[in-house]
């Protein structure tokens, strides 16, 4: 029990801390970024500064050390105080690939300066506009000759491309159809993108959400073998692992996200006054916001349970996939029973429940759509016959 009650108090630590961050940044200031379309610079360089970023980093590589529930709790709180964690959260889930497939020496070179800020590893170059979420298809090729790889292809959603030094890339290595299984053929390199910028092509992509996505056009970009993570041809293994954790940060993000509705929800039907009582009364304005913070708390145990595994080293594909989907679903569901209980203020930018409601939009299809964690529960947990 003192051990349970050490890591409570850890934890309540960070949230308190990571809370007290966010509040010199207030939702006016999120705000006005959105309007602007601006990344939060100030904001990132202050969760580096107090090394929220670097958390998953060990500490002999000047991280904290700490695990994957740690960072849930961060990205978390950042979310729930109206603030948008995915302009970082990319550097929490590409550290995996490196600490766990990267060897010592690209340790040693790249970690301390990610974890001090003088680096940032905040893009990963994956999806393709010909392929989507059929990531054996990438087209993408990074040919060797001699030292070093030449690379040619089309990223596409590489979200913060414009505000990172380094890439984490996938691309083939050996043509889809000279390899055995599809799964195989696909390497994955850091990308020095500062180093390669005239071979580097980045174009915006407006989207109904602030959050600095991008094309990637990679023209004879120039990557050092020594640049390459674990075995050619064996990247797509690596990237999996990688896509558990992203799920996992996403699904805190949800859960951020969840929580600020039925803050924001429980505070304005307290306070709203129609008819004489306040609308919170009203059972059709209650039991949205309730049913939705039951569906949020059952999301955040299945987070915390894939957490867990994940820091434990044991296989979390099903967990975090299951996180994710719930998650997103619950908070969709809070986004929508704010907007009812805001009623006509809630599309006014001011209250700045609009700008929440796009941004808790995203999760129902990215990273991963919630259709393909339906199909994936059911071919892989089920054992239903695979339907694509």
């Amino acid at each position: 029990m003192a051990k349970a009650t050490a890591v409570n108090s850890e934890h309540e630590m960070i949230r308190k801390s990571v809370k007290g961050l966010c509040e010199r940044f207030p939702e006016s200031y999120w705000r006005e970024l959105d309007e602007d379309n601006e990344y939060p610079t100030a904001f990132v360089e202050a969760l580096t500064s107090e090394g929220w970023l670097s958390v998953l980093i060990p500490e002999e590589y000047g991280g904290a050390g700490l695990g994957m529930t740690e960072a849930c709790i961060i990205l978390e709180e950042i979310n729930r105080s109206g603030g948008n964690a995915g302009a970082c959260h990319a550097q929490m889930y590409t550290m995996g690939a490196l600490l766990r497939h990267g060897n010592e020496e690209q340790k040693q070179r790249l970690l301390p300066k990610i974890a001090s800020g003088e680096l940032r590893l905040q893009a990963f170059g994956i999806t393709e506009p010909t392929a989507g979420s059929d990531t054996t298809s990438i087209q993408t090729f990074a040919e060797r000759k001699g030292d070093k790889y030449i690379v040619h292809g089309q990223k596409i959603w590489t979200s913060r491309a414009e505000h990172s030094d380094l890439m984490m890339l996938l691309a083939r290595t050996t043509p889809k159809d000279k390899v055995e299984k599809k799964t195989d053929g696909l390497s994955l390199f850091i990308l020095d993108m500062k180093e390669q910028k005239d071979k580097i092509e980045i174009r915006p992509i407006d989207t109904m959400i602030n959050h600095a996505t991008t094309e990637v056009f990679i023209e004879g970009a120039e990557i050092p073998a020594e640049n390459l993570i674990g075995e050619e041809g064996k990247g797509f293994r690596y990237v999996l692992g990688g896509m558990n954790a992203e799920r996992i940060l996403i699904a805190s993000e949800s859960v951020g996200d969840g929580m600020y509705f039925v803050d924001k929800s429980v505070q304005y039907a307290n306070e709203r006054v129609v008819f004489g009582r306040p609308i919170g009364q009203n059972q059709g304005v209650q039991f949205p916001i309730s049913k939705s913070y039951m569906d949020i708390q059952a999301a955040k145990l299945m987070r915390d349970k894939a957490a867990q595994l994940f820091d434990e080293g044991e296989n979390c594909g099903a967990e975090a996939n299951m996180a994710k989907y719930l998650a997103s679903e619950a908070t969709w569901k809070a986004a929508n029973a704010a907007m009812d209980t805001y009623g006509g203020y809630g599309f006014a930018a001011e209250y700045n429940i609009e700008r929440k409601f796009r941004e808790a939009r995203l999760f129902i299809v990215a990273p991963v759509t919630n259709n393909l964690v339906v199909s994936f529960v059911g071919q892989h947990v089920l054992g239903l016959p695979r339907s694509f």
